[in-house]
């Protein structure tokens, strides 16, 4: 674990991208270190590396080329003991206001029948004092194990960390693994609780979409039935989707396909991109983009390993943005969905408050 701490500081140091990760219940963490500070995009998704994708250009879509980096792994991760202190929670009213109103805006466009769904986000700054990187993530993955964990620069770009839930598609040679994760509430004991209807309406919008387009690309696909799943203190509906895809099929077409997906956006995609672009009040940059292993050679296969970029921050000196948004319905509540986005924000307070 010390090599890869004293990789990163030399990074720091000099001013180079890097990225670190680890993956859900393992204990492994994996760090590409780019050799020098050009700013790579990713052209056909046939480059190796790591790629960090924004929520609404996969052209940009920003590249660490393995050619280009070292590439460092620990063998074990021992999770340290964080006293997790809550959040003094100090809502803005205003900013409660407003995205009340965005729900409200939200749900009379799908009673006006223009959208079937659509997810709607806002972002909140934390004032901090100062901060290290390293004791950042090591919080990050100590906290949330289950989860994908990352802490990913460049410096024309920025400093983002997030612990994901979500993962957007796995592929080994022509195997394929995906989710539909969708439906979100607090978990205090109420795991085995039956799901509202909104919920379960908001988990097959984004299963149904899934399955209908991924036909294109899918020789065979194999699903499961919806399960409950934890997520740091939240509950999610999750489905599990795998199959195998057709022999001319590819990756950017599979991403092309899935990307951004209803449960980060919503139906019918184009309107439902409009209509954040033309109402949410901020630019989401890589919040609801994804990330992750690009052609990474396993044995003698190809693997990709791509998670959506959900529960993360973005640092900058004297602050932390976090983002957080959530799935409207006809039937969703404002209130209720403001309150949603209050508990989805604790997942990095519970990372910078962690003692």
């Amino acid at each position: 674990m010390q090599d890869i701490f004293n990789k990163l500081r030399v990074h720091q140091e000099l001013n180079l991208p890097f990225v670190l990760y680890k993956k859900p219940n393992e204990g492994t963490v994996y760090g590409l270190f780019q050799e020098n500070d050009h700013l790579y995009f990713v052209n056909d998704f046939t480059e190796k590396g790591f790629v960090f994708a924004p929520f609404d250009d996969i052209e940009s879509t920003v590249l660490i080329p393995k050619e280009e980096s070292s590439y460092i792994e620990t063998d074990s991760v021992t999770p340290k003991d964080y006293l997790q202190l809550e959040p003094e929670e100090k809502p803005s009213l205003s900013a409660k206001v407003d995205f009340e109103l965005l729900v409200t805006k939200s749900i009379k466009a799908i009673t006006n029948g223009k959208l079937k769904k659509v997810v709607v986000s806002r972002k909140e700054d934390v004032e901090l004092d100062s901060f290290e990187v390293q004791d950042l993530f090591e919080k990050l993955i100590s906290i949330y194990p289950t989860a994908y964990t990352y802490c990913w620069y460049h410096p024309k770009v920025g400093l983002w960390m997030g612990a994901t839930p979500e993962k957007l598609i796995a592929t080994t040679g022509k195997q394929f693994y995906s989710m539909s994760l969708a439906g979100t509430r607090k978990l205090e004991g109420a795991e085995n609780d039956e799901w509202a209807s909104k919920e379960i309406e908001e988990q097959k919008i984004v299963t149904d979409y899934i399955l209908e387009n991924l036909r294109k690309v899918t020789s065979e696909v194999e699903v499961s039935s919806p399960y409950t799943i934890k997520a740091g203190c939240l509950l999610h509906i999750k489905t599990d989707i795998k199959g195998e895809l057709r022999k001319h099929s590819n990756l950017m077409e599979v991403i092309s396909i899935l990307h951004p997906t209803p449960a980060v956006c919503g139906l019918p995609k184009p309107i439902a991109k409009d209509f954040i672009r033309d109402n949410e009040v901020y630019e989401r940059g890589y919040y609801t983009g994804f990330l992750g292993e690009l052609n990474k050679i396993n044995e003698t296969e190809l693997c990709s390993d791509l998670y959506v970029n959900l529960r993360c921050m973005e640092l900058k000196k004297g602050k932390a943005i976090l983002y957080m948004g959530c799935g409207i319905t006809q039937s969703s509540n404002p209130e209720r969905e403001w309150f949603e986005t209050v508990t989805k924000s604790q997942t990095m307070k519970a990372v910078l408050n962690a003692k």
